[in-house]
């Protein structure tokens, strides 16, 4: 392990630089205590800098993130700039040109996190999807016809090929194995109605698993079947695998089970490059400034990111600083319900971690 890591910081719109600033803050803490050092560089890539320049992700930036060892997402979109603009301009492109093709998400609750499953606790809610990334219908293939007419044909393609199925599902069986917890590795996907696309994915699963990863044991679930046992039993699940568009629905609904937004995490990992962390909420604008807004999603995206650098005494530390506020300190995880301010929650994990 090396113990000087370049990290990028792009705070983004809304909350995002409110956030980070407390992650930032408790990384610093964990990291001094710990013989770590970070070398943080910030970018203003969002919604102002889009609204001043009319400049989104200049092409510059794409060649400069690859020199750093990880990224450090706040949040993207801003009230004043149309949907699609930044967010495809901004994280999906990183994602596509970085080739960050695995989504990692924890579903985790945390102690003292209310979850709005009946009967469940942290025992019963603690399993990883891993989401293709890369791929799917979030390319863009296709296009309208007689588009602004009556008869307007829109036209959008689920498009993979085995190259990215295939390295996706061994990042997955690679995963499972290194998580050494039930072993079990769940398909989620749509064979019955998707039967040329998630049939290539199932094939790909089975010869894999069979012929590399015998001891993993592989279950295959629908996707609206997996939507159901989320809710009933997430206590089967140890790490599931899909593709992009599946991944982003359930990861959502693995986030409100968990507690929502404000302590869900994520990272797009490129296990060869660059990876970029980030919580999974978005910038809530209408809190902006307010100081109010809950840290520990970002927080928890930058001990991921300690984690997948290997500084996993650090990752650690964090993650028993988080538990500890969720368990004692914290009256809610809402946003002006936390009973302490943003940088409050912030200065609490500070202390812990050092």
């Amino acid at each position: 392990m090396k113990k000087k890591y370049r990290i990028a910081v792009l705070p983004g719109d809304g909350t995002g630089p409110e956030v980070v600033r407390e992650a930032v803050k408790v990384l610093n803490a964990a990291c001094a205590a710990r013989g770590v050092t970070l070398d943080m560089q910030e970018y203003d890539f969002g919604g102002e800098r889009y609204l001043r320049t009319g400049e989104v992700l200049p092409d510059s930036a794409i060649e400069e993130m690859r020199g750093y060892d990880a990224i450090l997402l706040g949040a993207i979109g801003h009230p004043d700039v149309k949907p699609g603009i930044l967010e495809k301009g901004i994280l999906l492109r990183l994602r596509f040109e970085l080739d960050q093709y695995i989504n990692l998400r924890p579903v985790k609750l945390y102690p003292g996190v209310e979850t709005p499953l009946k009967n469940k606790g942290p025992e019963e809610i603690d399993y990883v999807v891993v989401r293709e990334n890369t791929g799917g219908l979030y390319t863009g293939t296709g296009g309208f016809t007689m588009k602004g007419t009556p008869r307007e044909i829109a036209v959008q393609g689920m498009v993979y090929s085995r190259f990215q199925v295939e390295r996706c599902l061994r990042y997955a069986f690679e995963y499972t194995r290194r998580r050494a917890k039930r072993n079990t590795l769940a398909l989620c996907g749509k064979t019955n109605v998707l039967t040329y696309v998630y049939d290539l994915w199932e094939r790909a699963f089975h010869e894999i698993g069979s012929s590399d990863y015998p001891e993993i044991k592989r279950e295959y679930y629908h996707v609206d079947a997996t939507c159901m046992w989320m809710v009933k039993n997430p206590e089967w699940f140890d790490v599931i695998v899909t593709g992009n568009m599946f991944g982003d629905i359930i990861t959502d609904l693995g986030a409100i089970t968990q507690g929502g937004m404000g302590i869900a995490a994520g990272g797009n990992i490129n296990p060869e490059g660059v990876s970029m962390f980030e919580p999974i909420g978005g910038s809530a604008p209408k809190y902006t400034g307010k100081n109010v807004i809950n840290p520990l999603a970002a927080i928890c995206a930058a001990s991921m990111m300690m984690n997948h650098l290997g500084e996993k005494e650090v990752a650690e530390a964090i993650e028993k600083a988080v538990v500890y506020v969720t368990s004692q300190k914290l009256k809610s995880l809402g946003a002006g319900r936390m009973g302490y301010s943003t940088s409050q929650v912030g200065d609490m994990l500070a202390e812990h971690v050092s």
